[in-house]
């Protein structure tokens, strides 16, 4: 068959092409196990993003086995997350009908059908670098933000009470007003507060016990044997069947509406996903090629929002207890999404006894687990510039919204780094008698300068906007040097790129230092930033006469100057 090949290529083939019977008992075991996280950890991420709970059991079972088939990690395991449910919420919530969970959930499915094809596109175009957008300080400001977000907009449920606000300042001041007002369900506190400390307490006295699922099922068996299910507010039993292609009320407009959100998430799930393919696979000595991991992916995230779900990506709480649990395979996954299939046919009225309380505390303590505080300590102590742009990122996402806040964030990156580059390290060279070669003055203030040569180091591409400063910079150390200057000698190496501003700037310096006797040459300047001098036309002005191979060459060529 002509799509054969095709198909063996795919690694979910090659890996049942190639499985071994001593994987089968530990792959399954640990889908069991999975499952015990799979359900409760849905169901709470797709509230979270404003949808039923129900949608966030679909967006686990179809991506998890359409993953298992194209994806390139065999233990990764993709499903709702936590630091994609305020955007996917920011996206949809707008666009929805009000009061109308299905308008939701076909728009959140739209939402994920663009996610992977961006998330396609990105791949076949090996886009993958795309995720460098995201620096560390973004990454922790955006993950520390989100947390807040989601913790806040659970704490009502957890409370048993509701707030009518929009944006965090506005949920907070609603949840501080209810507080007040004493509008807190003692019954559904005492349910949220309970599951909280179950959950928290095994991770801390027994972490292999899953706190979750015994939080939820013990949430579960108390409303059934106490009647909780008129007092406090339920999930709800699962809708009967499968999940089936629907997008009705959706019209053009609101498609294009959700394409700028769907390619921001989209970066987003991929930096996760990135993050966790690359970790897991150097831990079992495998290599994950960055676009293949983007179209799988992509994939995924197509095939949950045809089916009821919504974008997903890599779990970094569900990946560990597979891998914990002895996962060799993507069959893992496939248990696990069977499993869960099997609880949606077989068992779906047990979630009409589940407490949202309860799953409000699910959320809460895995959306604390984005929480690294002692990070931003840490970026502090190293970068005060890099902590700065942390803190705007937390405070973009937080205040003005998730995702104008990440672009807000990203458009700070980039002026970061325009300023480090508009503003570089630059120095005067000096010689010592103890070292060979030629060393920072500002390090060694008391080295040796040669009588009538000034050597510099400027440690950026020359560009428009130093092009400038860089002209400047030289003419103020000819100015202060203790003897008259007869060369100055520029230490290019570290001069990676050249445009027409900065080319003008050198020939203005050139003129000047002509005009005052002084010859300007460069030393260590690579090939291709020599080539732009010729192509910009100025390569009769810096003949090769003006070129050296090393600072010392050039040191040697002025000292036998006569």
């Amino acid at each position: 068959m002509p799509g054969q090949p095709i198909l063996s290529r795919l690694p979910g083939i090659a890996t049942a092409r190639d499985y071994r019977r001593e994987w089968l008992r530990p792959d399954i075991t640990a889908g069991l196990v999975l499952t015990a996280l799979l359900i409760p950890a849905g169901m709470g991420y797709a509230e979270a993003a404003g949808l039923p709970a129900y949608a966030g059991l679909y967006a686990t079972i179809v991506p998890l086995l359409a993953y298992a088939l194209v994806g390139p990690s065999k233990i990764l395991v993709l499903g709702p997350d936590s630091s994609l449910a305020p955007l996917i919420a920011a996206a949809v919530a707008p666009l929805a009908v009000a009061d109308d969970p299905e308008s939701a959930l076909a728009l959140a499915g739209i939402l994920g059908v663009l996610v992977g094809l961006v998330l396609l596109i990105g791949g076949f175009l090996r886009l993958g670098f795309v995720t460098q957008l995201l620096s560390k300080p973004i990454r922790l400001g955006y993950l520390n933000a989100i947390a807040l977000i989601v913790v806040v907009g659970q704490l009502p449920k957890l409370l048993g009470f509701s707030v009518d606000a929009t944006g965090l300042v506005g949920e907070i001041g609603g949840i501080a007003t209810s507080v007040a007002r004493g509008e807190i369900d003692p019954i559904a506190a005492a349910v949220g507060v309970a599951s909280l400390v179950v959950i928290i307490g095994l991770r801390l006295g027994a972490p292999r016990v899953p706190g979750v699922l015994v939080a939820v099922v013990g949430a579960v068996v108390a409303s059934a044997a106490l009647g909780l299910t008129d007092e406090i507010g339920m999930v709800g039993a699962l809708p009967a069947g499968l999940p089936l292609p629907s997008f009705g009320g959706v019209d053009w407009g609101d498609v294009g509406r959700l394409v700028g959100p769907a390619a921001g998430i989209a970066l987003i799930a991929f930096a996760d996903t990135g993050v966790l393919s690359r970790t897991f696979a150097a831990r079992r000595g495998d290599d994950v090629d960055g676009s293949t991991e983007m179209k799988a992916v992509g994939v995924a995230n197509v095939a949950g929002g045809l089916f009821g779900g919504f974008p997903i990506s890599a779990s970094g709480s569900r990946t560990p207890v597979a891998e914990q649990s002895g996962a060799r395979t993507q069959l893992a996954c496939v248990v696990g999404a069977v499993a869960v299939l099997v609880f949606v046919l077989v068992a779906p009225g047990v979630t009409s006894y589940l407490p949202d309380a309860a799953l409000a505390a699910v959320v809460i303590v895995a959306a604390t687990a984005l929480v690294d505080v002692k990070g931003l300590v840490r970026l502090w102590r190293m970068s005060t510039v890099e902590f700065g742009l942390a803190i705007a990122a937390f405070l973009g996402v937080a205040l003005v919204g998730v995702l104008q806040g990440i672009l807000v964030a990203i458009g700070l990156s980039f002026v970061a780094v325009v300023a480090r580059a508009w503003q570089p390290y630059r120095t005067e060279l000096i010689s010592l008698p103890d070292r060979a070669g030629f060393h920072d003055v500002e390090r060694h203030p008391a080295g040796h300068r040669i009588p009538g040569l000034v050597l510099v180091r400027f440690d950026a591409p020359l560009f428009f906007a130093n092009g400038e400063i860089f002209d400047e910079y030289v003419r103020s150390v000819v100015a202060d040097a203790p003897t008259p200057v007869e060369w100055v000698v520029v230490a290019a190496e570290p001069i990676t790129g050249l445009d027409t501003t900065a080319v003008d700037e050198l020939v203005d310096l050139d003129t000047y230092l002509e005009g005052n006797g002084i010859r300007l040459a460069f030393a260590e300047m690579k090939g291709p930033i020599k080539d732009r001098l010729i192509r910009f036309g100025v390569g009769d002005r810096f003949d090769a006469t003006h070129f050296f191979p090393t600072v010392e060459s050039a040191v040697a060529a002025f000292q036998d100057r006569a």
